[in-house]
């Protein structure tokens, strides 16, 4: 599967300075891991962003957010956020930081 290349080159930029970050293929896409643990990731054209199970009804409420959901199995915690969801700057920052401050509260892998 094919991933919006145009979407990884912004998050690569914007994670720039993040320590522990490393980058590899999951989920038909590329995922952003932050001392091993996702963070963000890109799907298609969809951004998907590990949320955490506290923050994720909050996360699901946002507009053009859904549930991150592979072969009809729904991951808890985890959302997609459509490419109208991301096309301003700040609005791909504050998934960013929704993503990053949860691999970050988990221990180092």
């Amino acid at each position: 599967m094919a991933y919006d290349e145009g979407l990884a080159q912004r998050l690569r930029e914007a994670l720039a300075d993040e320590s522990g970050l490393t980058e590899r293929r999951m989920f038909g896409g590329v995922a952003f891991m932050l001392d091993g643990n996702m963070a963000v990731g890109v799907s298609g054209d969809e951004l998907m962003v590990r949320v955490g199970p506290d923050r994720f009804d909050e996360a699901l409420a946002r507009s053009h957010a859904r549930i991150f959901d592979l072969s009809g199995r729904p991951m808890n915690g985890w959302v997609l956020v459509a490419p109208a969801g991301t096309a301003d700057d700040a609005d791909l920052a504050d998934w960013l930081e929704l993503g990053a401050s949860f691999a970050r509260s988990l221990p180092a892998k």
